[in-house]
């Protein structure tokens, strides 16, 4: 049985308050021998916790979910979602536990999880346990994506269970606490709106307004600014994502957030070798997840939600489904304006010119033509622009196909008269020298299991500064070696 634990945080659960129907109670599975083995110092202290006292046995009896706070309410959350387009009506948190909600340092709610406590009534079959290597590895890639400025849910631990996890093959066990601006999902709404009980999709709605875009409340029609909102964030993030080469792998509805935060870093990858067509996952052999499909996809999510919301738009039901597709419809849009200016900004142009769209796309041809290494290619750029494109040249297979583009970019650049000295600056500002490189995720990940946490360490400490080119750090720079072979993740359940 779970015990009571001294306070922690001060929980306010308005979630578990406002939401009934959409989660139930539960407590986590006691872990045998918690071991704390990851925690995030600057995330603690953002959340208002002495990180040293984390790291009492107390505190990590917590963190693995053998004690709940004073003020805690664990609750499994309930939602539906499609999956790879196939619509699964009950599934749910099988293996993790909402205990509340925290008001960090900055005035910011933020939900506190638990991933890996043990079955839930979710679990469909599910053991309800994690395994030591995805759980560090959700920490690692969000806490490297977090350093790229992109939204995303982040790890404040990962504690050892001291327990076995059967997979393939008997791993050692573990427990994530996430922290997220919320876990209210896509699949929260369908979950909500294929339950039978209309009520729940306003409450559900008039929740996330307040939590996540309050102005939306002071609009002529609130949900449908609502919606608004939501596609916007979500074309934000889909084109951050692209502009650094991440492929999120398993965009089914269950994991995309109304906040526009990244949740879920089971089969993710980042991009070596350009290619639209590039998919990591083990379980998507059509490629509907490939990186060129993550804007499409992406507004097929946001059409799923449009039908949860279709009767709070309107009561005529003509008109709500005419609203939600003049919003849906600026999908495209808006995500071809974020993309646009990311790109401009990865290529030192400071101010978008007529002709920006066929230089950017001539360029991306050329990448894949020639399976240039994305992330070197954009690092090396800035060099370029002081005059010295050696770096440059030698990523490609023909330079001259390079030097070609090259004239016409230059050119480009010398249009805004602009300092050169302050134009690689800048592009070393938005260019990574250092992405969460899949081999060397894969070799501390394996370390890791084996019970050495020093390159995970290590990696973690080169990712959290991903524009700051170090040197003795070469190797975290440089794309996979030929003998890695084809890379393919998994879901980690």
């Amino acid at each position: 049985m779970t015990v009571a634990a001294p306070p922690l945080f001060a929980f306010d659960s308005s979630y578990v308050r406002e939401l009934g129907g959409l989660y139930e109670p539960w407590q986590a599975v006691p872990a045998p021998a918690p071991r704390l083995l990851a925690l995030n110092e600057e995330l603690a202290t953002e959340l208002g916790v002495d990180p040293n006292a984390l790291r009492s046995p107390d505190r990590v009896a917590v963190l693995a979910g053998n004690a709940m706070p004073e003020g805690a309410s664990p609750v499994a959350q309930a939602y539906a979602g499609h999956q790879f387009g196939a619509y699964s009506p009950r599934l749910g948190d099988g293996r993790a536990l909402l205990l509340g909600e925290v008001v960090d340092v900055h005035g910011r709610r933020r939900d506190i999880h638990l991933k890996g406590s043990g079955r839930t009534p979710f679990a469909r079959g599910g053991d309800g346990k994690a395994a030591v290597g995805p759980m560090l590895r959700e920490y690692l890639i969000g806490e490297g994506m977090h350093a790229l400025g992109i939204p995303t849910t982040r790890a404040l631990a990962v504690v050892a269970t001291g327990d076995t996890v059967a997979r393939e093959t008997l791993l050692p066990g573990a427990v994530l606490t996430r922290v997220a601006a919320s876990h209210v999902r896509v699949g929260t709404f369908e979950y909500a709106a294929r339950g039978g009980d209309p009520a729940l999709v306003w409450r559900l709605a008039d929740h996330v307004i307040a939590r996540h875009h309050p102005d939306a409340s002071e609009a002529d029609n609130p949900y449908l600014a609502l919606f608004e909102r939501v596609v916007d964030v979500q074309a934000s993030l889909v084109a951050d994502w692209m502009l650094v080469g991440f492929i999120h792998g398993v965009m089914n509805t269950d994991n995309m957030t109304i906040s526009g935060e990244t949740i879920d870093y089971g089969p993710c990858a980042f991009m070596d070798a350009f290619d639209p067509s590039t998919v990591f996952s083990s379980i998507d052999y059509a490629g509907r997840y490939a990186y060129g499909n993550q804007p499409q996809i992406a507004r097929w999510n946001l059409a799923r939600l449009a039908e949860t919301l279709l009767p709070l738009f309107d009561a005529d039901t003509d008109r709500a489904a005419a609203a939600a597709t003049e919003v849906l419809q600026s999908f495209p849009d808006r995500f071809q304006r974020y993309w646009s200016k990311g790109m401009q900004a990865k290529l030192g142009l400071a101010q978008g010119q007529e002709g920006d769209g066929a230089l950017i796309d001539d360029l991306l041809a050329l990448l894949r033509a020639q399976r240039v290494d994305y992330t070197s290619f954009f690092r090396a750029l800035s060099a370029a622009v002081l005059g010295d494109a050696t770096s440059t040249r030698a990523l490609f297979a023909e330079p001259s196909a390079f030097d070609g583009w090259a004239e016409r970019w230059r050119a480009r650049l010398s249009s805004e008269r602009v300092d050169f000295g302050a134009v690689a600056e800048a592009m070393n500002g938005v260019n990574p020298v250092y992405i969460p490189r899949n081999h060397l995720v894969e070799e501390a990940l394996a370390a890791a299991t084996a019970g050495d946490m020093a390159p995970f360490n290590r990696l973690l400490d080169v990712l959290v500064h991903p524009f700051d080119e170090r040197p003795g750090l070469e190797r975290y720079s440089e794309p996979a070696p030929l003998g890695f072979g084809e890379y393919r993740t998994f879901c980690g359940t």
